[in-house]
């Protein structure tokens, strides 16, 4: 039984080989044509199809072989490929464009960009949602929000103008003196 386990190879490891480096390929330019939204903002529905698709790759990987070697040899190619893909990406930046593509902007000198948020099927509710776990209370705080290749969205506070910082100034002031003079003012 641990020998079957262990060393039943059903298929030859050049074909491993070629079967992970087949799906790992498929993944990169899947994930590239779906979008970077499977990367960064996971939804529920989002998270299951990963994991399923994990699930379901699994034979194409390591075909009927479920030994032990079959496994980690597996895994060994898929790190290999990984590695070498990371430094062609890294070395050649055209690759590292074609593989992951370009950060986009969502919202611009504080418009929301929509025909950004319908390209990447990012909901404003999302969006908001991402605004909020970063510190903001609400959209119109911030000048520009990107989504980056990684699939996080990174965001730029709106500096206020002169007359709205002076407007801001004035207000704390009446609000400090309207507290002051209630403290003076004798009870009732």
């Amino acid at each position: 039984m641990w020998e079957h386990l262990m060393l039943g190879a059903d298929i030859t490891l050049v074909e491993k080989v070629v079967r992970t480096v087949a799906v790992y390929l498929a993944l990169v330019v899947g994930l590239r044509v779906f979008g970077k939204r499977e990367l960064g903002q996971l939804n529920p529905f989002d998270l299951v199809v990963l994991l399923l698709l994990s699930n379901t790759l699994q034979n194409a990987v390591i075909g009927a072989d479920d030994s032990l070697e079959g496994g980690l040899f597996g895994a060994l190619v898929l790190l290999v490929m990984n590695a070498i893909v990371v430094r062609l990406a890294y070395r050649y930046p055209r690759i590292g464009r074609l593989l992951e593509g370009r950060s986009e902007l969502l919202v611009r000198d504080g418009q929301i960009v929509h025909a950004a948020l319908v390209h990447n099927r990012i909901t404003l509710a999302e969006l908001e949602a991402a605004a909020r776990r970063e510190g903001f209370d609400a959209l119109h705080e911030v000048e520009s929000a990107r989504l980056e290749v990684s699939g996080a969205v990174s965001f730029v506070r709106r500096v206020p103008d002169a007359d709205a910082q002076r407007h801001a100034e004035l207000v704390a002031r009446l609000d400090d003196l309207s507290h002051r003079i209630s403290r003076l003012a004798p009870p009732r």
